[in-house]
């Protein structure tokens, strides 16, 4: 059995990505990692710290990024599937740039990719998610934040990545990642792991370009850019206490990172969110009040909700 990781990045170090810590996370259990570099901006120097990692099983896509898929996030998906498709494992195991793998899991992933190896039926393997928030000591576990994705695939040529790469479906054809019809959910089956999200984990200053760097793949680049001139300089991450609290370890490849974590001054542990802006999803009365049914009521199980895939019992 062999497993391929793949991902795609740019602009990743200037936008505080832990992208080297998220493809060393799993380098341990891959036979190769195959990464599409995006032509970054001139301060950017995300492909040169990939290849500082020196890793044999690293294969670097140098790729270039086509105004006219700036919409929807349509670029996330072609820049994830030129990655996926040079892959040549049985499976594909699929990091976003700021999402990383505690060791703690690598071999209970090993094993269940193992496992089901020979299960034709299973298509994907279905990961729980830690959402941070702010810091390295909140994260989301409330309505509105999707609990489990898809994070490992098949090798099979019909599986695209879907929309702005938040997900894969099965294509009985393919034209775009957004196509309305003719794709498939994947039946897949959990595995007893987690994926860390460090998205929503960076300087105001930096969470800010971040968004916009975002905004503008999903808005287009001249919409975002009237926005965010409009815009605060730094994002507002409203108040902590409003979040859970993290109290286990993170993966020890984010230990440098957080050792530089220097922006506590400017974070609110408590108290109300500024008026003056537009709320943040779990400030909302709604949200907060289905988060509570949920945690009272329905054994933190979530209520509603898209699921991108069929589970299977495995």
């Amino acid at each position: 059995m062999k497993i391929s990781g793949f991902s795609f990045v740019r602009n990743g170090i200037s936008l505080y990505y832990p992208i080297v810590e998220s493809i060393k996370s799993i380098l341990p259990i891959v036979d190769e990692f195959v990464i599409a570099v995006g032509k970054s901006s001139g301060d950017d120097n995300t492909r040169e710290k990939i290849e500082q990692i020196n890793n044999p099983k690293i294969n670097i896509i140098d790729t270039d990024w086509e105004e006219k898929y700036f919409k929807k996030g349509i670029i996330n998906s072609i820049q994830t599937d030129i990655a996926m498709k040079e892959c040549k494992g049985d499976w594909l195991f699929y990091l976003q740039a700021d999402e990383v793998v505690h060791e703690k899991y690598l071999d209970t992933i090993q094993n269940r990719c193992n496992e089901l190896l020979n299960d034709e039926e299973v298509e994907g393997l279905l990961f729980g998610y830690k959402h941070f928030w702010g810091d390295y000591k909140h994260f989301h576990n409330g309505h509105g934040w999707y609990p489990n994705e898809i994070r490992i695939v098949r090798n099979l040529p019909e599986i695209h990545s879907w929309q702005s790469a938040q997900s894969f479906r099965k294509f009985d054809y393919y034209d775009n990642p957004r196509q309305e019809q003719g794709h498939h959910k994947l039946k897949v089956a959990k595995v007893d792991a987690e994926i860390y999200h460090y998205g929503w984990v960076r300087p105001p200053h930096l969470m800010q370009n971040k968004k916009r760097a975002l905004d503008s793949v999903h808005w287009g680049m001249n919409k975002a850019k009237d926005y965010y001139e409009k815009a605060p300089k730094e994002f507002d991450y409203g108040p902590l206490d409003l979040l859970a609290e993290f109290n286990d370890t993170h993966p020890k490849v984010m230990d440098e990172m957080i050792q530089k974590f220097n922006w506590e001054d400017k974070l609110q542990n408590s108290g109300k969110p500024n008026k003056y802006r537009e709320p943040h999803k779990h400030e909302t009365l709604k949200i907060k009040f289905i988060s509570w049914i949920e945690k009272t009521f329905n054994d933190k199980k979530t209520i509603g909700g898209f699921k991108n895939y069929i589970l299977l019992n495995r």
